[in-house]
């Protein structure tokens, strides 16, 4: 027991969960928790951001990366509104992180106060739990509570509002223990009829996804992956759980899926879903498997049971934690994979055949710069994305090596790539980190870049720029061709921008260019950007702008 300010208890219970690095846009109405992280600021890093959205994106990302909640910290009224972003990524994404939000003082509660807003109402359907602490003596109770929600079943978002006088006041209360999440193992008759089903398969096929994933449990999923001879595909923005140059992998599910791989997913007998929700992304508008009862036998593995059952009917229901089933799955006994053994290669092959270059409109061509990446980065490299048709390069032609190479939003929210990025660099400073980004989506967080010079994070930022909001206008050809309007854009001087904040900024005009300018911005040392000028007409790796309107004008 020691008498404490309520700022002073939160900032204490933080060190005591483990949390080594904050997120922040400050404000004054939780001056007492940044006089408490004070005393904490050699073992708790605290990172000033530009933006909440930054704030929230990097504390998600941050989480993403560690397997531990991301803190972010914001004010009341506009901060949590701009905040709102992360928290809605954090959901869709199953990823653990806590906001704490500056509140009004309670004595100003309801009269509508200065920036004012019911966050337990707003942020409700945006978080696991949405909560605000009344009394000093119960933040301890609160904020363990937070971590356990936030990692416990499927992880996801809490939300802790803060007002202003109780973090003021001095009280007496004992300090919370570390928090210990608890996990779930899979049962022995559950991996027994597993077994069995997978022995009396034809056409089996595994999608990993999800969170709740480690380096350990992606190494005994791999081995029970290879001990049956199965091929693996990977969910939506999930595919650094197995390493793409293997081969028993086929492929990413999820926007603009491979049709071969498709329709494998719908011709398969057995589905192992281990950890993916088989949300709209990752199942094609809900079109590969029929609801509520799948043409295939589902296996589904999740850690919250609420979810098992929620859109599809599964054979066999698993509530497991990744780490558990993987462990468990490891260690069962192979099948005789003889049936299903030589059509594992033929995904593989179909996957070569979906990932081989691609001849686009414009001098720097695409495939070739994800070609020199793939071949020269850093095995461990990080690659961050937000939203946009740019993403297909990334997410096709990259080989993802390894678990943690990969940080991308599944909610589809653009402005994330720069964030993630910087979030990454600083937490994991020995790494390679590129992020992709385009025009569109780089000038949603692009102020971020002042963060990344003033934390030493130097990331490297690849902007695809091709002077319009490029799905908005693919879907606009496709259903209203030649009737441009909304979706155009009027871009600054990118590397004259990266340098404004004391970054290295290069342009690409040609793809002979990117490696040379890729290496001179590894070697200043500082955050870079690098433009590179695609042509417009290049509006996805398989079509064209001309040819878009094309078919659409025939309808």
């Amino acid at each position: 027991m020691s008498a404490r300010e309520g700022g002073r208890i939160l900032a204490d219970q933080l060190r005591i969960h483990g949390a080594d690095l904050a997120f922040c846009v400050p404000g004054e109405s939780f001056l007492a928790v940044l006089d408490g992280l004070y005393e904490h600021r050699e073992a708790l890093k605290l990172v000033v951001c530009r933006h909440e959205s930054g704030a929230a994106n990097m504390a998600e990302a941050h989480a993403k990366l560690t397997g531990r909640p991301g803190i972010c910290f914001v004010t009341r009224g506009p901060g949590a509104t701009q905040a709102s972003v992360g928290v809605h990524t954090a959901f869709q994404d199953s990823t653990p992180m806590i906001l704490f939000v500056g509140d009004v003082g309670s004595d100003f509660r309801d009269r509508e106060a200065f920036q004012e807003v019911d966050f337990h109402t707003m942020f409700a359907p945006l978080a696991k739990w949405a909560a605000r602490i009344d009394s000093a003596e119960r933040i301890p109770e609160y904020v363990a509570r937070a971590f356990s929600v936030a990692m416990s079943g499927r992880r996801g978002p809490v939300v802790l509002a803060l007002p202003e006088d109780m973090l003021t006041h001095v009280v007496d209360v004992a300090d919370a223990r570390p928090y210990q999440p608890a996990y779930t193992d899979p049962g022995e008759s559950e991996m027994e009829r597993l077994r069995d089903l997978l022995a009396g398969s034809r056409r089996p096929l595994a999608i990993l996804g999800g969170s709740g994933w480690t380096a350990d449990a992606c190494a005994d999923i791999r081995k029970f992956i290879e001990a049956n001879h199965l091929p693996v595909a990977c969910a939506f923005r999930f595919q650094d759980l197995y390493d793409n140059r293997l081969p028993n992998y086929v492929g990413d599910v999820g926007v603009g899926v491979n049709p071969i791989l498709a329709e494998r997913i719908r011709t398969a007998d057995v589905l192992l879903a281990i950890g993916p929700r088989l949300g709209e992304m990752t199942t094609s508008g809900y079109t590969l498997l029929d609801s509520p009862v799948p043409r295939q036998k589902l296996v589904h593995v999740l850690s919250s049971g609420e979810e098992l059952g929620r859109v599809y009917q599964p054979e066999i229901p698993i509530q497991a934690s990744m780490t558990r089933f993987a462990r468990h799955a490891a260690a069962m006994a192979p099948v005789d994979s003889t049936a299903w053994q030589a059509s594992v290669g033929e995904a593989r092959a179909d996957f070569l055949a979906w990932t081989a270059r691609r001849e686009t409109p414009g001098k720097v061509q695409m495939w070739d710069v994800m070609e020199w990446l793939s071949s020269n980065l850093p095995e461990d490299a990080i690659i961050t994305n937000g939203a946009g048709n740019y993403t297909a390069w990334p997410h096709r032609f990259y080989r993802y090596p390894g678990f943690r190479t990969q940080l991308a939003p599944t909610s589809g929210a653009m402005g994330y790539g720069v964030p993630a990025a910087i979030a990454a660099k600083i937490a994991q400073p020995g790494r390679v980190v590129v992020a992709f980004a385009g025009d569109g989506c780089f000038l949603m967080a692009g102020q971020e870049l002042a963060t990344a010079v003033q934390y030493d994070a130097a990331v490297i930022v690849l902007v695809v720029n091709n002077g319009m909001y490029g799905t908005i206008r693919m879907h606009q050809e496709k259903r209203y061709p030649g009737r441009v309007h909304g979706t155009d854009l009027q871009n600054p001087h990118f590397a004259a921008y990266a340098r404004a904040f004391g970054c290295a900024g290069e342009i690409v005009e040609e793809t002979s260019q990117f490696e040379a300018a890729f290496e001179r911005c590894v070697a200043s040392g500082k955050p870079a950007v690098i433009e590179l000028r695609v042509d417009p007409q290049a509006i996805t790796p398989n079509t064209t702008i001309d040819a878009l309107r094309a078919a659409a004008s025939k309808k």
